[in-house]
């Protein structure tokens, strides 16, 4: 895996959780405007909507870099429209990284054998 791909991988993982608290914070606000005179809705609405859209941005960076296959990137868009999908997403990322990056050292420890 290149950079590039790791850096993609990495910045939509950076982005998943956050955006995953943010829509849940939002559902309690949402709960709290109804019930009480708390209304929070429009800064987390807009909260929420900042990093949905970055994550969608780097869903599609990564997508694009990592050459996906379809039902790969819509499990990834599909756990960004689950109020604790991003929580998901992000484990899921961590484990494609650390596996990527396990394979990158086998295949340099291989070549190094085979130059000996």
């Amino acid at each position: 895996m290149d950079i590039k791909t790791a850096t993609a991988i990495r910045r939509l993982r950076l982005v998943s959780a956050p955006e995953a608290v943010s829509f849940l914070l939002l559902l309690v606000c949402s709960v709290l405007k109804r019930t009480t005179d708390f209304n929070a809705v429009p800064v987390m609405g807009m909260v929420h909507g900042v990093l949905f859209i970055l994550y969608v941005l780097f869903w599609a960076d990564a997508w694009n870099r990592t050459k996906w296959g379809a039902k790969t990137a819509a499990l990834y868009f599909v756990l960004s429209v689950l109020p604790t999908g991003g929580f998901f997403a992000e484990r899921k990322l961590r484990r494609e990284s650390e596996d990527a990056l396990i394979a990158s050292r086998a295949r340099q420890e291989q070549q190094g054998a085979v130059k000996a």
